[in-house]
Formats: structure tokens, sequence, C-alpha cells
């Protein structure tokens, strides 16, 4: 499986770099337009109770993406790939944010309408529709569907089990009860309830975990630039190329793509719910939610971890959030670890939630009248591995995360360099647009 993994990546490692490059040059490095981000990121919100507005499509999103990634799985990069492995997911953000507006426009581009009148799109969407490929958008939507209900949302159990049981003397399997108890609350009512519970849950969690790390880098002020030099110093180990550059490059994409989910599909799985029809504008905003997930939320697990001795640690079965939990105590004492684990709770159940729709939504596409009884039953076997997810191994679960979420970018970045054309009319309609309301 380690073998699989490191050949899968170095596929998707350079797909993604190439896919970033490539829509970089010939969108005009659209990842640079801050301001547009910002304009179209203030607007986008709606009042309209039965719509989902850009916001709460990116709410939904962000809860993906914000999730163990952005805590246990830094700490991981860090504790395998070394500190080098940090620069290289920021390299990630700003390479990969591209790929993230591309398949966003498509999403918009080939969504429909189901039976619900509820908007749906995402990478089977746009093969399907889009290449012509029907067979592939199958795969495409299984893959997708498998690594969320599966994967993604297993690993988050596990992480927030692993949390607690590091604090209070709680038996797993009832985390895990408790855990897959308040999903089912949720996933239960229907896309729109995850919308408003993503667009509450973000900016609390966001806010919480920011303040708190701002009180770190104001407590160790004097180590900052140290670590941010050593930070880049051991990105472009020369003496250890193989081990070293090689290694740190691959993992921090991997982290950085595990986390901010660029190139994956997803973001558009999640910007297709909302009823606004402009492609562009909605593609600047989830590359907006791209650099809030990787440059502040990742940055901010990073310095707390490398500004700790965290280096001190013998562990085994690694989840990662053992570091970050570690770093946080060190520095704050218990408060420290009781924010982290708020953190993790708001944060995984985030991306539970909007992880199980992901599911659900490549469940239709697969099944498009599928039965009220068949659905049901999906809800039940997401609620049951949530529960077999507080106990299984870690390293087991972020093998096989690791392997779906190549396979998931393989796809998806082969589809949106054979869709490039699309994606670059629709940024020139929508510049016209503009030349012509300022006329």
């Amino acid at each position: 499986m380690l073998i699989l993994n490191k050949i899968l990546w170095g596929i998707t490692t350079t797909m993604i770099i190439m896919g970033g490059f490539y829509f970089s040059i010939r969108l005009k490095f659209i990842q640079f337009r801050i301001k547009d981000m910002l304009s179209s990121l203030i607007s986008s919100n709606s009042n309209q109770e039965d719509t989902i507005s850009p916001w709460e499509s990116l709410s939904m999103s962000l809860a993906a993406r914000i999730g163990v990634g952005s805590l246990a799985g830094v700490a991981l990069a860090i504790y395998v790939g070394g500190v080098g492995t940090i620069f290289w997911l920021w390299m990630s953000a700003l390479i990969a944010a591209p790929n993230t507006f591309s398949e966003t426009v498509l999403g918009v581009v080939y969504r429909r309408k189901d039976a619900k009148k509820i908007y749906r799109g995402g990478p089977p969407y746009y093969i399907e529709s889009g290449l012509g490929k029907p067979t592939l958008a199958k795969v495409a939507a299984f893959i997708i569907g498998f690594s969320y209900i599966v994967g993604f949302l297993t690993i988050q159990a596990n992480t927030i089990t692993k949390s607690l049981v590091r604090v209070v003397n709680i038996y797993p399997l009832i985390i895990g009860f408790v855990i897959a108890f308040l999903t089912g609350i949720i996933i239960f009512k229907g896309v729109k309830q995850i919308a408003v519970t993503s667009s509450k849950l973000v900016p609390l969690m966001g806010f919480i975990y920011t303040l708190t790390v701002l009180s770190i880098v104001i407590i160790n002020i004097n180590k900052i630039p140290a670590v941010l030099v050593n930070i880049i110093i051991s990105a472009f180990n020369i003496k250890a190329f193989g081990a070293g550059v090689i290694t740190s490059l691959v993992i921090g994409m991997q982290r950085g793509i595990f986390s901010n989910e660029s190139g994956l599909g997803t973001s558009a799985i999640a910007a297709a719910t909302t009823t606004v029809n402009q492609p562009v504008s909605i593609g600047l905003i989830q590359m907006a939610g791209v650099y809030f997930t990787t440059l502040i939320i990742c940055s901010a697990t990073a310095i707390a971890i490398l500004t700790s001795n965290y280096d001190s640690l013998t562990l085994t079965d690694v989840n990662g959030i053992e570091i970050t939990l570690y770093a946080f105590k060190y520095h704050l004492s218990y408060l420290g670890e009781v924010i982290v684990i708020v953190t993790i709770l708001l944060f995984a159940f985030s991306t539970i939630i909007t992880g199980y729709y992901y599911g659900e939504s490549c469940l239709k596409f697969l099944y498009n009248n599928i039965s009220n009884v068949s659905l049901f039953c999906f809800r039940l076997l997401t609620v049951i591995l949530l529960l077999l997810g507080s106990f299984i191994s870690s390293s087991f679960l972020w093998q096989i995360v690791d392997i779906l979420v190549a396979i998931m970018a393989i796809i998806n970045l082969y589809a949106l360099l054979e869709l490039r054309r699309v994606v670059i009319l629709e940024l020139e309609i929508s510049k016209s647009k503009q030349k012509c309301a300022k006329i």
C-alpha cells in the first residue's frame, strides 16, 4: 500500500503542478486577484430562505476543507516529512488555486437540478456533460462518494475520539455514538440544513482558532523569524535531496491538497448548490476559501507546533492530532488543550456534515431516481461508519484516505485540462460583461 501511495502521489503532484501552472498562465494569474475575490465574497450573501447563497456554498466547502487536515494533517506532515513540508504546503495553495477556480466554474456551468429542484454539480456532471464520458463520470462519482463516506468522515471521527480520550477518560465507542447521533440529526434534514449549519460553524471555528494562535504568536514573537527561516531552509535541503526536497515537496503538497482540496473537484460540488448563476464570481470566492484554509488555518497550526518542543515526543500509530494537542498545551497549559478539543469538535463535525453531502450528491448522480428508502439506508450507513471510525487504526485510515485523494485528483485534473477552453471562455465572457457595465 505504501508503494502504491508513493506512485499515485508522484503522478498527482506532477498533474497538480502542471495544471496549476497552465491555468495560472492562461487565466492571467487569477489567483492574485485578491481585490476581486474580496469583492465577490462581500456581495455573496443572500437573505432568501429557500435558496443557497454563494456564501453558504463557500461555507460548505470550507467546512469540508477545514477539518482535521488543518490540525492533524499539518502535524503529521511535519512529523513525517520535516519542517520544510510547510513551505510546500503554502506553495500548494498558490499553485493549485487556479485549479479550484476552474473546477468551480465547470461545476456551475454543467450543474443540473434534481427531482427536488436543487442544483447538483461537480466532477461527475462536467465529465459526463462536458467530456461526454458517462463511464468515467460514474467512476468519478463512485470514488468521490466512497472517499468521503468511507475515508474522510471516518478520519474525522477518529480524530475527535483520539482528542477526547487523551484528555477525558471516555470509552471511544461512547464518543462514536454521540458523533453519529449529532450527524444524523442534521443530514436527515437535507442540503439546506447542511448549508445553514456550515455557515454558522465556519466563522465561529475560524475566529476561535485564529485568535488562539495569535496569542501563541505574541507569546513567542521572538521565535517566529527563526521558525520562518527554518521552514524555507528545510524546504530546499540540497544535502539530502532525495529524502529532503523531494520528500518534503510531495508530503507538503499531499497534506496541502488534503486540507484545501484544490484539484479534487469537491469545491465544485459545494459551489454548484448556489442558485446564483455567476461561474467566475463563484470561482473567485472558492479560491479565497483555499487561501483561508491553507495560508491562515494550516499556517496557524504549524506555528503553534514549531514554536514548541514537539520533537521530544515519542509516538506510535500517529494520527497527528497528538502533536497539535501537545503544542497547544505546551503554550497555554490546560486551556490550550481545551481550545484545541473544542476546535477539533467544530472543525471535524463541520467536515463530516459537508462530506456526507458530497457522498449523497455522487450517489444521486449514480442513481438519479433513488428511492427515499435507499437514501435512508445510505444515511444510516454513514452513521454506522462514523461509529466505526472512532476506534479503527489511525495509520490505516490515513493510508486509505491518501490513496483515495490521489485517485480523485488524477481523474479531476484530467477533466479540467480537457475542458480548459470552457473555463477560459467563461472568464472572457465575464470580462466582457464587466466592460459593458462600465460603459
